[in-house]
């Protein structure tokens, strides 16, 4: 009796996407990406990582299974292995997230996930190639909400290590500005108000946390005006902005009441010191990066992702 050829690959069974999902939802830059793929390809490849982004805060092991499916087919796609990378970064496979991570950038070139890269070394419990990898990069080079990310995953690593006095150093950015609500703002207040308490700051700490969260509902606000309408928050083109910090690394604000402003980008005419005035002013009272994309990253390569068909 003949016995039955079996496939020696592995099988996947890939995650079930609701025919309402459909690949125009995908964003249009990704899929650009994609039409290096077949059309059948890409519309299945374009399906899935939909549903990776619409599933990664609620189920982010659901959504990496998908961002998997993806990567089988179309691994040599920059925003495939940059999906993959932040999924596995969100179910805490941080080796993972940082090999998929380093591919992407060698893919694309570019470098706006070092943040998450800085984390992830973090991750695998090597805080100072962290460090190494965030200062490898001129900061000046990157977006500002990249910058802002950045400042908080560097601040994270010298936690990390004890050094609670550079944390806060890290985080005294341009893009800390306490009058004005920027996408990237309430993190970095929170993260501020973080360090405070680790040095026992506490009065001023629950002052940054409530700029951190007035900073939200302007946003908020901001975004939901009109819902026909888009406002976007200023990211690229904001200008610096110098705040001076006293020894103790507390904002120097001159003794002036601070009231937030979100800045709108709505409009072209629109330049980076229009601002939407809000109510009840707040007062305050008071590397080497890739010298080792090793062995590590090569051998991750073979056999996980094959070529796109």
């Amino acid at each position: 009796m003949a016995r039955e050829l079996r496939s020696v690959r592995t099988r996947h069974d890939d995650p079930e996407i609701p025919d309402s999902v459909e690949p125009r939802d995908l964003d249009k830059g990704a899929r650009t990406e994609l039409k290096t793929l077949s059309k059948e390809n890409a519309e299945w490849v374009a399906r899935h990582l939909v549903m990776a982004a619409r599933l990664i805060e609620d189920d982010p092991e659901l959504a990496h299974q998908h961002a998997m499916s993806a990567a089988r087919r179309a691994g040599r796609i920059g925003v495939v292995r940059e999906t993959l990378a932040i999924t596995a970064y969100a179910t805490g496979d941080f080796a993972l997230a940082l090999r998929e991570l380093r591919t992407y950038r060698r893919i694309s070139g570019s470098n706006d996930q070092l943040p998450l890269m800085v984390d992830s070394e973090r991750g695998v419990g090597r805080a100072d190639r962290a460090l190494e990898l965030g200062r490898s990069v001129d900061r000046t080079t990157l977006p500002n909400d990249v910058q802002a990310s950045l400042a908080i995953a560097m601040s994270g690593a010298r936690l990390d290590l004890g050094q609670t006095e550079a944390a806060l150093a890290e985080l005294e950015i341009p893009q800390l500005d306490p009058n004005r609500a920027f996408s990237w703002s309430p993190d970095l207040f929170h993260a501020y108000a973080d360090v405070l308490e680790e040095l026992g700051r506490e009065e001023q700490a629950a002052t940054w946390r409530e700029r951190a969260t007035r900073a939200e509902e302007a946003i908020g606000a901001a975004l939901s005006v009109d819902e026909h309408e888009t406002v976007d928050i200023v990211e690229e083109e904001f200008e610096g902005v110098d705040i001076d910090f006293d020894e103790s690394g507390e904002v120097d604000e001159s003794g002036e009441v601070d009231s937030f402003a979100v800045v709108e980008a709505g409009d072209s005419d629109l330049d980076a010191d229009a601002v939407i005035e809000l109510e009840d002013p707040l007062h305050d009272d008071a590397t080497q990066d890739d010298e080792d994309e090793d062995e590590d990253e090569d051998k991750g390569d073979d056999g996980t992702v094959p070529t796109e068909r």
